[in-house]
């Protein structure tokens, strides 16, 4: 298939795919006439990376898969290179599991500061209205 055609089966842009070939992660074949020529193995491979960027891995995280379809793996993920991507990308997601965590306990106990002062200042008033819904 043409590069047109894969782009639309892959839910890309050729200048997409024409940067990941710039990348070496789509191999770059041409045709007598110097058409770039994809199979079928390039869709997989696109399909590998666009899963892994959804899950907010960056496009050179995504190498060792890659690279692990072209070896014949018939899973992009069955290699020990990209088992080790894996593990680091675990890591930095229970790293910001906890920082997002600390935030939320903060943001939590201000808004539980700031709830004990305004009944302080008003117990049983009124709310205050806000000035920007009417």
């Amino acid at each position: 298939m043409r590069i047109g055609e894969l782009a639309a089966r892959a839910g890309t842009t050729t200048r997409t795919l024409r940067y990941y070939e710039s990348r070496g992660l789509l191999p770059a074949r041409r045709a007598v006439n110097g058409y770039r020529e994809y199979g079928e193995e390039d869709l997989r491979l696109l399909r590998q990376i666009r899963t892994l960027q959804d899950f907010g891995f960056g496009l050179e995280e995504t190498r060792p898969f890659v690279d692990c379809l072209r070896a014949g793996h018939p899973a992009g993920d069955s290699c020990p290179a990209s088992l080790a991507v894996y593990r680091r990308k675990l890591a930095e997601l229970d790293e910001l599991i906890g920082q997002l965590t600390d935030v939320r306990q903060q943001v939590a106990r201000q808004l539980a500061s700031a709830e004990l002062a305004a009944e302080a200042e008003a117990p049983g008033g009124p709310e205050p209205r806000c000035e920007l819904t009417g």
